[in-house]
C-alpha cells in the first residue's frame, strides 16, 4: 500500500471513530420526549436526591422539556431551595403541572417553573413556614421565606403581593384573601390573577398547551437509593437511628470488646450519615469529624488526659451529628431526644442482659455467703511478736511453724533459710510478715 493510500485509510478510520462519539440523535424533533418528575408527599432530602437524578436522566434521554407534576402538602424549605437550584441549572424548560395540590414548598417549586398549569379543582398556596410542622418560626425566617416566594413570582412577571399573601396572614388582597388568612388559589383564581398559564384536564391537554403534542410522556421513576435517602433523613427515623447508635456505643463501652451492639451501632450511624450525605445535606468531612470525635473519646478511655481528649471528642461528635441533619435546629432536637431515649434503652438493655446472664463474664454477681461454704479469713493479728521457725525457705514467701501451727508467711524482703528462727513483725490483712532472728543476734553482737 502506497503512502498516499495509507493516509486515506487512516483518515477514513478516524472519521468512522468520530462518528461513534457523535450524538445519537435522541430527542430530536422526529422523536420528541418530555421527562416527567412526579413530586408527591412531603418534600424532603429524598425528593432532592430523586429530582437531581431525574434531571440528569432527562438530559440523557434527550428530553425537550421537564414536567414537574406536583401533588404535595409541602416539606422542608432547604430541600425545596435545593430543587429550585437544580431547576435553574438546567437548560430545559420546566413546566409545573399541579395535580391536584401544590401547597407550601410545593407552591414555591411551582413558582420556580417557567410556566404553571393546573387541573380543575387543584389548589396552590398556603406557604407559611413552620418548625417541623408544629411550631411558628421567628420573624427573620418568615421574612426570608416571604422574599423567596415573592422573588420567584417577580422573575415570571407575577404579582409578588400574591406570593407574600401565601406566606403572611397579615396581608389582605381585595377579592382574594382577607387579613388573618393565608392565601390559597384555586385553578380558576390562579388563571385569573396570572399565577398559571392555563387549566388543563390531563396529560394530553398539557402537552398541547406547551406545544409538544407529539412528544412521548416519559415518567422518571424514583430509585431505591432515593427511597432509602427519604427514609433515613426523616426526622423521626433519624432520631431512632441516633438512639440505636448511641445506645449501642454505650453498651459496647460497658461490656468491652466488640460484638453485636457495636455492629448495630455502626450500621445505625452509617445509615444516618450516609442518608444525609447522599441527599446533599452534608459533606464527607462531617463523617470524618464524627470518626475523629469517637476516636478522641476512645483515647480518653484508654489513656486518661485530664478530660482533654474526652471533651474534644464529645464536642466533635455532637457537632458532626447536628451538622449532618437537615437543619441545625432539627439536628439539635433530634440529638436531645435520642440521648434521652438512648439512656433509657441502655439501662433497659443492660438490665435485660444481666438477668439473662449475658454479662456474667464481666459483672461479679456471685456472693460469698456462709450457706454456700464461704468462710471469712481468720484474724491473725494476735501472732504479732511471736517467734517460730521457718519450715521452708522464704523467697520471700513460704511457711513457718508458730505456736505449733503451720502458717503461710512472707519475709520482710530478705532471704530466710529453712529451719532459721523467725519472729512475726506485723500482720497486714491476710499477710503475716516475719523477719529473721539471726539478724537481731548479729546486730546485738
Amino acid at each position: 500500500m502506497s503512502a498516499q493510500k495509507r493516509v486515506y485509510f487512516w483518515l477514513v478510520c478516524l472519521f468512522c471513530g468520530l462518528l461513534i462519539f457523535l450524538p445519537s440523535g435522541r430527542g430530536t424533533a422526529d422523536n420528541e420526549t418530555v421527562a416527567v418528575i412526579k413530586i408527591s408527599g412531603t418534600i424532603d432530602p429524598g425528593t432532592n436526591s430523586y429530582v437531581a437524578h431525574a434531571f440528569e436522566e432527562a438530559g440523557a434521554i434527550g428530553a425537550q422539556a421537564v414536567i414537574l407534576e406536583l401533588d404535595t402538602p409541602g416539606g422542608f424549605i432547604n430541600s425545596a431551595e435545593s430543587i429550585r437550584r437544580i431547576m435553574d441549572d438546567s437548560d430545559l424548560p420546566v413546566y409545573a403541572f399541579v395535580r391536584p395540590n401544590a401547597i407550601s414548598a410545593g407552591a414555591y417549586l411551582a413558582l420556580a417553573a417557567d410556566e404553571i398549569y393546573m387541573v380543575p379543582g387543584s389548589t396552590m398556596g398556603a406557604a407559611e413556614p413552620s418548625y417541623l410542622g408544629v411550631g411558628e418560626v421567628d420573624e427573620k425566617m418568615l421574612s426570608v421565606w416571604d422574599k423567596e416566594m415573592a422573588g420567584m413570582a417577580e422573575r415570571r412577571d407575577r404579582d409578588p403581593r400574591i406570593a407574600s399573601a401565601m406566606v403572611r396572614r397579615d396581608i389582605a388582597i381585595e377579592g382574594l384573601v382577607e387579613e388573618g388568612v393565608l392565601l390559597t388559589l384555586t385553578a380558576g383564581e390562579a388563571l385569573e390573577v396570572g399565577y398559571s398559564e392555563g387549566t388543563v384536564d390531563d396529560q394530553s391537554s398539557l402537552l398541547d398547551a406547551v406545544g409538544l403534542e407529539n412528544a412521548e410522556w416519559r415518567l422518571i421513576e424514583q430509585r431505591t437509593a432515593d427511597s432509602v435517602v427519604r427514609w433515613t433523613t426523616n426526622p423521626v427515623v433519624g432520631t431512632i437511628l441516633l438512639m440505636i447508635g448511641l445506645g449501642g456505643l454505650a453498651l459496647e463501652v460497658i461490656t468491652a470488646g466488640f460484638g453485636a451492639a457495636g455492629i448495630i451501632s455502626l450500621a445505625a450511624f452509617a445509615l444516618y450519615f450516609g442518608g444525609n450525605i447522599a441527599a446533599g445535606m452534608a459533606e464527607y468531612w462531617v463523617l470524618l469529624l464524627f470518626a475523629f470525635g469517637v476516636g478522641m473519646m476512645l483515647i480518653e478511655a484508654v489513656m486518661p488526659g485530664f478530660g482533654v481528649f474526652g471533651i474534644a471528642g464529645f464536642i466533635a461528635t455532637i457537632f458532626s451529628i447536628v451538622l449532618a441533619a437537615v437543619s441545625v435546629q432539627t439536628g439539635m432536637l433530634m440529638l436531645l431526644i435520642s440521648i434521652v431515649l438512648a439512656a433509657v434503652f441502655t439501662f433497659v438493655a443492660f438490665r435485660f442482659f444481666a438477668r439473662r446472664g449475658a454479662l456474667r463474664h464481666i459483672i461479679l454477681s456471685e456472693q460469698e455467703t456462709a450457706d454456700l461454704g464461704y468462710v471469712a479469713p481468720l484474724d491473725q493479728k494476735d501472732l504479732t511478736g511471736k517467734k517460730g521457725v521457718a519450715v521452708t525457705s522464704l523467697r520471700p514467701s513460704g511457711a513457718a511453724e508458730i505456736d505449733g501451727k503451720r502458717i503461710d508467711v512472707v519475709s520482710d524482703g530478705s532471704y530466710i533459710a529453712k529451719d532459721e528462727p523467725i519472729k512475726v513483725d506485723r500482720v497486714e490483712g491476710v499477710r503475716v510478715i516475719v523477719r529473721s532472728l539471726k539478724e537481731d543476734k548479729n546486730e546485738g553482737n
